[in-house]
């Protein structure tokens, strides 16, 4: 007898069972982790874009506030109207969600305001720090998030957003409790920049414990054709939808004027303009300063440039991180480098748009939202060879180079600063790519899609 067709008593005794054993799990899994971490002396919190508890431009939303627990949005109706017309209904987004922009955190907000029906959010983000008592307070409230989402009511689809190791695991126990104790169905989204090493695991329990959630899921959700295949060695491909990230072109001004910027931050029009006189092509590295982002290479590439016959330039680094102090000795005697450190929403947006270039050259990335936006806002792209990024940036709106190459990096630059009217055709077709394929617009579709195929199985 399938779960489906359980009578209520035999049901409750499964919902019982999988809550006892997915939150055992999640304990487990946050304590093999805590072991592992204490092995290579390295307890500390995941990376911010992975834990999406902050975002690739380390700034954060509006007034900094995190995101309410529901959102009414507009309802055409009764729940059975809404399927007809391919929404999905009563729909339970589970996921971090801390606020802050970029990353899988400003991903969920982003897609609880674009799609209709009725949309609630379980927040199941971590909090802040790093050692053993960081440790301790997150697998408690991994805990307590577990026990908070036992007693809500049922919804009608639940989609479930995740990243590797600990996430994955925490965020499983939601997976197999609503599709074997709630009997719905759950699309489970997977994120993250080291997913691919995740899946490709040596542990036999690790490895059959993925297959078991991704069999429960009734759909995967990745992010380009990379994805969908390293995540089918665990799950039938067929059941794998790809779907990218996506961003609102329209926020984004790609002549590099302020009307597309809401006015939030105090210094829009400085990040706009700032060294709009000099001479050169405007150079923007927006990121998490930390070490997977490549600051470093970013810093050496800049350093070559200066030190060879380059065309001129000036760039603006901006983000907070621990690589902050090397980017401001590195500019103190630089007067061409600008240092924004921490921006805010609309200050983001008015950087990239005032932007030429974009360069992220990261050492492991999903699909980085951070290089849509900067693709709204009208620059080419550099970036490195690495999860998705190849599949949206070519030679015709961008280069890509080998993660960690400093000397690849800078000769890239130097291609796009010394072709200006090349560069900026590549500027116009990322605009072009973003509003037909990245765009908030089309990716709603496409999960309104897969909303509608899985409650279509499961009233079959």
């Amino acid at each position: 007898m399938s779960p489906r067709s359980l009578p209520s008593t035999a049901a409750g005794a499964v919902a019982a069972a999988v809550a006892v054993t997915g939150t055992a799990a999640t304990v487990i899994a946050a304590v093999a982790g805590a072991l592992d971490r204490l092995a290579r002396g390295a307890f500390e919190e995941p990376d911010a874009d992975d834990a999406s508890e902050a975002g690739d431009d380390a700034g954060e939303a509006g007034d900094g506030s995190p995101a309410p627990d529901a959102v009414a949005v507009p309802d055409d109706g009764p729940a059975d109207g809404r399927r007809a017309a391919g929404r999905p209904g009563r729909l339970l987004v589970v996921g971090a969600s801390s606020g802050a922009t970029g990353g899988v955190g400003q991903y969920i907000t982003e897609q609880r305001k674009h799609l209709a029906g009725d949309t609630a959010l379980h927040n199941v983000a971590s909090p802040d720090g790093s050692g053993t008592r960081w440790f301790v307070a997150a697998a408690a409230k991994a805990v307590a998030d577990a026990a908070r989402f036992v007693v809500r009511d049922r919804p009608d689809l639940v989609h479930v957003h995740c990243s590797h190791d600990y996430s994955f695991v925490r965020e499983s126990f939601y997976v197999l409790f609503g599709r074997y104790a709630w009997r719905r169905p759950v699309v489970l989204h997977v994120h993250g920049s080291s997913f691919d090493e995740f899946v490709r695991t040596d542990s036999r329990l690790l490895g059959a414990y993925q297959s078991l959630v991704f069999d429960a899921a009734c759909r995967v959700i990745v992010l380009s054709t990379y994805w969908k295949e390293a995540v089918s060695r665990r799950v039938d491909p067929a059941s794998v939808a790809v779907v990218p990230n996506a961003v609102d072109p329209s926020e984004y001004d790609a002549e590099g004027e302020d009307d597309a910027v809401d006015g939030e931050g105090e210094n829009d029009d400085d990040l706009a303009n700032d060294e709009r006189a000099t001479d050169g092509l405007h150079v923007v590295f927006l990121s998490n300063l930390i070490e997977r982002k490549g600051v470093s290479e970013f810093l050496d590439a800049l350093e070559t440039l200066d030190e060879t016959d380059s065309p001129p330039y000036h760039a603006t680094i901006a983000g907070k991180g621990p690589y902050s102090d090397a980017v401001e000795r590195f500019a103190a005697d630089r007067p061409h480098v600008a240092v924004a450190g921490y921006v805010s929403e609309s200050e983001k947006r008015a950087l990239l748009s005032a932007g030429d270039v974009y360069v992220l050259p990261s050492h492991a990335e999903g699909l980085p939202i951070a290089i849509l936006e900067a693709m709204a806002g009208g620059n080419a792209i550099v970036s490195t060879t690495v999860g998705s990024i190849p599949e949206t940036v070519g030679p015709e709106n961008g280069r890509t180079v080998p993660p960690g190459d400093a000397d690849a990096l800078a000769e890239a630059i130097r291609e796009l600063i010394a072709e200006p009217e090349s560069t900026a055709r590549m500027g116009r077709t990322n605009r072009e790519l973003v509003a037909e394929r990245y765009s908030w617009e089309v990716v709603t579709a496409e999960l309104r899609e897969v909303y509608a195929s899985c409650l279509a199985e499961g009233a079959s």
